[in-house]
This record gives C-alpha cells, sequence and structure tokens, in this order.
C-alpha cells in the first residue's frame, strides 16, 4: 500500500485514542447550544411510546443516527470498521467508511472497508473524494461501491482540509460536473457531505439542481479536520495557516440553512450527546452523524465502549422527546424551541443574502 497514504490514515487516528482529546475546535462551537427546547410538564405520552425511526436516502433506520465515516485503508481500520459495523447493525444505525481512495491505488486496501459479513443489513455508505470524481474513470468509482456492498456513496468536499494537507489536492474545478454525471449514472444514492466545516444553502442548492437529494452538512465546532492537518506539518507556513483551525459555518447554521430547502439533511459535526442530536433534529434535521465520539468510545472500551456510547445517546434521546411532548421524529422536527445568539443572527443575515 501507498506509504504516504497509510501514514496520513494512521497520522489522523492517533489524535483520538484513549486518553487524547481529539482535535477539536478552539473557540468555534456548533451554537447548538443556541437551541432551546421547551419543557412539555404535561406531554401525555409513555416512555415506550416514543418512535425513534427515521428515514434518510431511501432507507428507514431504527433511531436516526448515522455512524459517519473516519477511517480505513490501514490493517487497524479494518478492525475498527467490522466493530462499528456490528454495533451499527445491532442499533439499527446507518454507517459510513472513511476515504475509499486507498482502494482506487491498491487492491489490498479494499479488505480494510470490507464489513458485509458483519453487517449483512446494516446500511452502508462508501466515501470518495469529490477531485477523485474528477480524475477517476466512473466505472472505477461505481466499482467503489460494489467491491464493498454499499448502499450508497458519500462524496466529500473538503477544500479547507485540503488546502491545510502538505500532499492535499490545490485544484477544485469541475466537481460539481462529477457530481452530476456521478448522480446520473449511479444506481444508487449519492450523499454529498463537508468534513467539519460546513455546506452552504448556496451549495446545496446548486447540487440539488444536479440531482442530489441528501447532504450531510458536516458543520463547524466539532473535530477540525484542519486541525489534524495542521498537526502533521512541520513547515514554514504551519503558524500562519493556524488562522484557519477554527474555520468554517457553525453545525446549527448549516442545518437552518439547507433544511428549508426540500433535501434530505443529516446534521453532524461536534455532536456527542442526545440532546445534541434532539437540537439538531429540532433545527430540522432528518437524521444525525457521529465520528469523534464514537471512534474515541471504541480506543477507550472496544466495540463495547461504542455500544455503551450511542445507547446512552439513544436513550436520552427518547426521554428529551417524552419532555417535548414529541412521539416522533417528525413531530421532533417541529418542537417547540427558542432559538438564542449568535444564531439568530448568523440565520437571519444568512437569509438576508441567500
Amino acid at each position: 500500500m501507498d506509504t504516504n497514504i497509510e501514514r496520513r490514515k494512521r497520522d489522523h487516528l492517533k489524535y483520538f485514542r484513549k486518553g487524547e482529546r481529539g482535535v477539536p475546535a478552539r473557540k468555534q462551537t456548533t451554537l447548538l447550544e443556541c437551541v432551546k427546547l421547551m419543557h412539555q410538564a404535561l406531554p401525555e405520552l409513555d416512555l415506550d411510546e416514543i418512535k425513534l425511526a427515521t428515514q434518510f436516502a431511501g432507507r428507514e433506520f431504527k433511531a436516526p443516527l448515522f455512524i459517519t465515516g473516519m477511517t480505513g485503508g490501514t490493517s487497524e481500520a479494518a478492525t475498527i470498521n467490522k466493530s462499528l459495523a456490528r454495533v451499527a447493525q445491532e442499533f439499527g444505525l446507518g454507517l459510513g467508511l472513511g476515504s475509499q481512495r486507498a482502494m482506487l491505488k491498491h487492491q489490498d486496501a479494499e479488505l480494510t472497508y470490507q464489513v458485509r459479513d458483519a453487517a449483512p443489513d446494516v446500511f452502508l455508505a462508501g466515501n470518495i473524494g469529490g477531485m477523485q470524481l474528477v480524475t477517476t474513470p466512473m466505472e472505477d468509482i461505481l466499482g467503489l461501491v460494489e467491491r464493498i456492498e454499499a448502499d450508497a456513496l458519500c462524496v466529500h468536499l473538503n477544500p479547507a482540509q485540503e488546502l491545510a494537507q502538505p500532499e492535499g489536492d490545490r485544484r477544485f474545478r469541475g466537481i460539481r460536473k462529477a457530481i452530476k454525471k456521478l448522480v446520473a449514472e449511479s444506481p444508487k444514492p449519492i450523499i454529498v457531505k463537508e468534513t467539519g466545516a460546513g455546506l452552504s444553502r448556496a451549495v446545496v442548492r446548486s447540487l440539488k439542481m444536479e440531482g442530489v437529494k441528501s447532504f450531510d452538512v458536516s458543520g463547524a465546532g466539532g473535530t477540525s479536520w484542519v486541525g489534524v492537518e495542521l498537526l502533521r506539518r512541520e513547515d514554514e507556513h504551519k503558524e500562519a495557516l493556524e488562522a484557519l483551525w477554527d474555520w468554517g459555518i457553525p453545525t446549527a447554521v448549516a442545518v437552518m440553512d439547507v433544511a428549508d430547502e426540500q433535501v434530505e439533511v443529516m446534521a453532524s459535526g461536534g455532536i456527542r450527546t442526545g440532546l445534541d442530536v434532539a437540537q439538531a433534529i429540532a433545527l430540522g434535521a432528518d437524521i444525525v452523524g457521529l465520528a469523534a465520539p464514537v471512534i474515541q468510545a471504541y480506543f477507550t472500551d472496544g466495540e463495547d465502549g461504542v455500544r455503551k456510547n450511542l445507547s446512552g445517546i439513544i436513550e436520552t434521546l427518547r426521554r428529551i422527546m417524552l419532555v417535548t411532548g414529541c412521539s416522533t421524529i417528525p413531530k421532533m422536527k417541529r418542537a417547540p424551541k427558542v432559538i438564542l445568539e449568535p444564531l439568530v443572527t448568523w440565520h437571519e443575515q444568512r437569509a438576508k443574502t441567500a
């Protein structure tokens, strides 16, 4: 396997191992803390009446959670992905894999993304970068989906991360046209996502015109992938580029920005608790993605740690839905709430410039 790709994948994982804090934003938050849900003291509901099922990308999920892609391309990633797949299968959640770019270069990398034997029924999303669509024959891109028996393909847009990466891409022309071609030729759903810097209304509208129906906003306020790449740098530009550590659209802003665009919305970026999940859904998300807390739980307590982490999030969400009087996810999307500053100003000014 290409030593540069494998080394980069290992570098990305090391910041989330036991005892590590990950690479969080420094000052930027998700702004989900600005979403205050109204308490319902008379919910007229029983806890066992709460239904967590939701739909996204043509599939129904037992709970509105998606383990978003973080890893692949190393021998360790194979073990991690299998564990995450087993838990996703057990809980009826979605699972995304890390970038499959390594599979385009090395046949043996395929094994690190193979999880079907562990999770025959899980909704599995492959993953490739936007620039790889431009530079790779379409049959090879579609082959990435078939080779791992995926149900969908995520296309990640990550210009800020690439620009912070010493060996990253510097050319970004042609991606929209390539996504249009992919949507037209793919028999499986296409999900366009960011990697921690957020999707804007303008980007979503642009890609909606090209046939994309599902988006993962992956906003700022959680893991800074610019920060991850800057930690890997040792050159004269490192200090200057740290100004971009918190770059991006906060998760709450991104969800509000696109929730009225008649597309399917996954909220991710800094989601850690059941309250975060409830707040994101109340802003209009159909499903919510998590990555860092899941991988950190794995490195702390293995597969059981992932199971415990996700179970706690799900049970907290269930209880919040009860005390807001919402028995289903569609009702939770309309939950009474108060929006505080600075999220109000973000939303008002974005509405004026849409």
